[in-house]
C-alpha cells in the first residue's frame, strides 16, 4: 500500500492506522490494543452479538468498580459515536477508521485537560446489508440499552468520514425524516436534534471555524439511533470546492437531497452529482491515500472543545 503524505501515522495512536486497515485485520482487536496502549478507561459492552467498545473519563468509576451501574445515568453527558466496522473488500480508511482514531486522539486530551463529563462508543454494525433492517444496525439496540441504563439524555454526536477535507457537514438528515410528523415524541426528538445541531455551531464558532454546511449526509448510526428514539447529530467533512458543489444541487435540485436521504442514488447521472469523497465510501477507493492530514486537527479540537463547552 502506498503511503503518501504519512508521517502523521508515526506517532499514537495513527502508529496503528495502516494495521486496522489493513486487508484482513481484525479491527476490533487492534482497535483494543491501541486503548490498552494507551492506558485509557475502556470496556467492552456487547449488544445483541455486536461487540461496542466505550471509552470513559479517567476519574469515572469502571463498570466492575461501580457494580456494573453504568456511569452518568440520568444525565446528560456528550457521547461521541464512531462505528468501527467497515464493509468487505473496503480499506475503510475514511469510512469510518479516521473518525476512531481521532476519537482516540481527543480522548487523551480530554483526559489532560481534566474535562469528565463525555462517554466515546466505538460503534459495531453501522454497515448493515443489503435486506437487512434498520432494526438490525448496530446503533439501534445500542440505543435502546443507554435508555434502560438511564442515558436518554446524553447529548450525541456521530462522526462519520472525517478524514477528507476542511469543510465540516452538520446532517440534517434524520430533520428530513422527521419532518412531516406531528408525534409529540417526535416533535421533542426533533427539538433535541436542533439543539445538539446548536451546540456544534455554537462550539464551531468559538473555534472560529468558518467553513460550515448544513445538508443531508448519506445515512449513518444516527438513523439508527433516532429509530430507537434517541436524537443524535451526524458530522461529517468534505473538501471546500465538493461542499460548495454539493450545496449548490441540494439548492437547485431539490431532489437529490431525497435521494440522499433515502439511500436510492442508482442511476448514473445521480451518482455523477455525488460528492467525489462520498463516491469512494464503502470501496476499494477508500484508501489512506485520499486523506488529507494537514486538516486533521480541525476535527480533533472541534471533539475536545464540543465535549469542554457547556451545552
Amino acid at each position: 500500500m502506498i503511503k503518501n503524505n504519512d508521517v502523521w501515522t508515526k506517532y499514537a495512536p495513527y502508529n496503528n492506522f495502516y494495521e486496522f486497515i489493513s486487508e484482513n485485520a481484525d479491527r476490533y482487536s487492534i482497535l483494543l490494543k491501541c486503548i490498552d496502549f494507551l492506558k485509557l478507561n475502556s470496556a467492552v459492552i456487547p449488544v445483541d452479538g455486536n461487540r461496542h467498545i466505550f471509552i470513559f473519563p479517567p476519574r469515572t468509576k469502571s463498570l466492575r468498580a461501580s457494580g456494573g451501574i453504568f456511569p452518568f445515568k440520568g444525565t446528560s453527558p456528550v457521547l461521541f459515536s464512531a462505528h468501527y466496522d467497515r464493509v468487505p473488500g473496503s480499506p475503510g480508511a475514511n469510512d469510518n477508521s479516521i473518525a476512531v482514531f481521532h476519537l482516540i486522539t481527543a480522548a487523551i486530551k480530554l483526559a489532560i485537560r481534566g474535562t469528565d463529563r463525555w462517554i466515546i462508543v466505538f460503534t459495531d454494525k453501522e454497515e448493515i446489508k443489503s435486506g437487512e433492517s434498520l432494526e438490525e444496525q448496530g446503533s439501534y439496540s445500542l440505543a435502546k440499552k443507554l435508555i434502560s441504563w438511564g442515558l436518554e439524555k446524553a447529548r450525541i454526536f456521530n462522526f462519520d468520514a472525517c478524514g477528507i477535507g476542511d469543510t465540516f457537514i452538520f446532517s440534517t438528515t434524520t430533520d428530513s425524516i422527521l419532518k412531516d410528523h406531528s408525534n409529540p415524541n417526535v416533535v421533542k426528538i426533533r427539538r433535541e436534534i436542533h439543539q445538539l445541531r446548536d451546540h456544534a455551531l455554537a462550539t464551531a464558532n468559538l473555534l472560529r471555524y468558518e467553513k460550515l454546511l448544513l445538508a443531508p449526509t448519506p445515512f449513518s448510526d444516527d438513523v439508527g439511533f433516532l429509530r430507537a428514539g434517541l436524537a443524535a447529530q451526524t458530522i461529517t467533512l468534505l473538501p471546500s470546492v465538493e461542499a460548495a458543489n454539493y450545496e449548490s444541487i441540494i439548492r437547485t435540485q431539490s431532489d437529490f437531497a431525497d435521494l440522499i436521504i433515502s439511500g436510492r442514488i442508482k442511476e448514473p447521472l445521480e451518482y455523477r452529482r455525488l460528492p467525489e469523497t462520498w463516491k469512494n465510501l464503502n470501496n476499494k477507493l477508500d484508501t489512506p491515500t485520499r486523506l488529507t492530514p494537514d486538516y486533521f486537527d480541525l476535527m480533533v479540537k472541534f471533539m475536545v472543545q464540543l465535549a469542554s463547552s457547556k451545552s
